[in-house]
């Protein structure tokens, strides 16, 4: 096995196709470092600039009393970038980058979440063609690469008349065949390899851009979902060499599969998933369950005007605007859901592309994409419990108090150290991104074995 290997390797090395695949993926890889290296820096200044500027608002509404922690809230808060942008751009443009404060878009009398609508379209689910990063190196131009260098690996040795040679000095077929797929794949592996070093040896010594030991851990990851994902288009290579007689049937077989699986397939199956599920506006969602939230408003719009300090005209007008907003707040986060359940639905229809596999994978372990805007609405809806928590507590605290929630009159008039009040921050948690991309590892993993199966049983069959 291993001199099959090394002689495969050895082929590799001195073929016009292994120089300029080591040209294209450099150049591919400076490309995106130096893309990196000019956005990123911007990226990461103009989230801080936005931090900034919450967290003296957050410190105004604390000096300003209690009432008003719980009135205007935190102000917006902000989704932190990804340092390891540059492996997966994710949409990132159509998703929302921040979840903005309710407080100027009503009811004024109690903080809520008010989530932007996500602009996601469907049919972009698939690798962008238009963004150089290492979604679409890997997914395009590393699988293409794949199908170059396995077409012939079968049918060529045939043609040539040495298959039958090998066979006869007694070697397994099964040796011939992983020795092949271990040859193919070192192959590619040094090219892509040495691009990627290049590429973060750039990203790395700039002192705009910091990967810290998390980051190096999850490119690591990566690189293997990277060599997986070239192996199931070795896999297929072999495959379709043993099935053909002829080295040039085998590359066009492959090339017209390796369009409809990697170009063809993501768009036209989300397109037909976009058809069933139509798509409805936030006003629509609204006037078709937000109908309970007018019947409140209209049975209690007296206790929301009423004027009176004493205890019940107080708990009344609380308890309506608390209602209120956690009505608003679950009517917000429904249509959240329900958008996001539709294109969850359209991306589990387009999985059976391997592309798109690559692109949720790498998307899930860069820090991008919808998974991870996923992560920040739950890191923010925590924090919102962490702060609503902290003004009950603190009010609790106040023997003075009424304990009346939503209403000036009936909450703590003391005066609240802004270092006490919970400041938010947008974290990342590993395990939750292998939970999430563990059935589409599996999945791949699958399509690789199923593949590499399918080759050895139409290698067995041959006749030579």
């Amino acid at each position: 096995m291993w001199h099959i290997t090394k002689r495969e390797l050895y082929n590799n090395l001195n073929s016009l196709r292994f120089a300029l695949t080591t040209v294209l993926l450099l150049a591919l890889m400076v490309t995106n470092a130096v893309r990196h290296i000019r956005e990123h820096p911007k990226q990461v200044q103009k989230y801080h600039d936005a931090v900034t500027a919450s967290m003296n608002l957050l410190t105004s509404h604390a000096n300003s009393g209690l009432y008003t922690l719980a009135q205007q809230g935190p102000g917006t808060l902000y989704k932190k970038p990804s340092p390891l942008h540059f492996c997966a751009e994710g949409g990132e443009t159509l998703l929302p980058d921040r979840i903005n404060d309710s407080y100027q878009f009503g009811p004024p009398h109690f903080w809520t979440l008010d989530y932007p609508d996500a602009n996601i379209n469907m049919k972009n689910v698939g690798p962008d063609v238009s963004q150089i990063d290492w979604t679409f190196i890997i997914g395009y131009i590393l699988s293409l690469i794949a199908l170059l260098f396995s077409f012939d690996a079968i049918s060529g040795e045939r043609e040539h008349g040495t298959l039958r040679l090998m066979l006869a000095n007694a070697i397994p077929r099964h040796t011939v065949l992983i020795g092949k797929f271990l040859g193919a794949l070192v192959s590619i592996t040094i090219p892509f390899l040495l691009a990627m070093l290049v590429n973060l040896l750039m990203i790395s010594s700039a002192s705009e851009v910091h990967l810290n030991t998390e980051a190096w851990g999850r490119l690591g990851i990566i690189l293997f979902i990277a060599l997986l994902y070239t192996g199931l288009f070795l896999a297929l290579g072999l495959l379709v060499s043993a099935r053909v007689q002829r080295s040039a049937v085998s590359l066009v077989i492959l090339l017209l599969t390796w369009v409809t699986f990697v170009v063809f397939m993501p768009s036209t199956l989300a397109s037909l998933a976009n058809g069933f599920s139509p798509s409805m506006s936030r006003d629509e969602y609204w006037e078709r369950y937000g109908q309970s939230d007018a019947k409140f408003r209209r049975e209690n719009k007296a206790w929301a005007r009423a004027k009176g300090l004493d205890e019940k005209t107080l708990r009344k007008r609380g308890e309506f605007f608390t209602t209120m907003a956690a009505n608003k707040e679950h009517l917000n986060q429904g249509f959240l859901t329900f958008k996001i359940t539709q294109v969850q639905r359209a991306r589990a229809i387009t999985s059976i592309s391997p592309a798109v596999l690559l692109q949720h994978l790498l998307e899930a372990f860069a820090g991008t994409g919808l998974d991870r805007h996923q992560q920040f609405v739950e890191n923010v809806q925590h924090y919102a419990r962490e702060y609503r928590e902290f003004v009950v507590d603190m009010d609790r605290g106040d023997p003075e108090s009424r304990h009346i929630m939503g209403v000036r009159e009936g909450m703590s008039q003391k005066p609240v150290n802004p270092e006490a009040v919970p400041r938010f921050e947008d974290t990342r948690n590993i395990a939750k991104d292998f939970n999430t991309a563990a059935t589409k590892l599996l999945l791949l993993s699958l399509f690789v074995i199923v593949l590499l199966a399918g080759a050895y049983l139409a290698f067995v069959r041959v006749e030579v």
